[in-house]
């Protein structure tokens, strides 16, 4: 799968502009925010809190474009609460995600 912070990057400016330090800290408070419903998938224990930290995830990544962060969220709402395959597949694009951004 690729991944293509290019995409946060245009959305964001979209909606600010070209103000870089306004783009910065939303990208920060978008990753910040990817990172919670992740973590809140890994201490889902039932079905009902699985599903809605997924469902969050992924209208988060849709909301910014993000195709592939939004395929995972949608295959983990799928996917059994706790299943180990897919938030590492989740963390690993984050991680991707957040390597590839351009920091002030």
């Amino acid at each position: 799968m690729s991944y293509d912070p290019g995409a946060l990057d245009a959305a964001l400016a979209a909606a600010v502009g070209d103000d870089s330090a306004l783009i910065a800290d939303l990208r920060i408070a978008f990753m910040e925010s990817a990172a919670r419903q992740v973590d809140l998938l890994a201490r889902a224990r039932c079905d009902a809190n699985w599903a809605l930290a997924a469902w969050r995830l992924k209208g988060l990544a849709a909301s910014f474009g993000l195709m592939t962060l939004l395929a995972l969220a949608d295959e983990a709402a799928e996917a059994a609460p706790g299943d180990p395959r897919i938030l590492r597949r989740l963390r690993s694009a984050l991680a991707a995600l957040e390597r590839d951004i351009p920091h002030s």
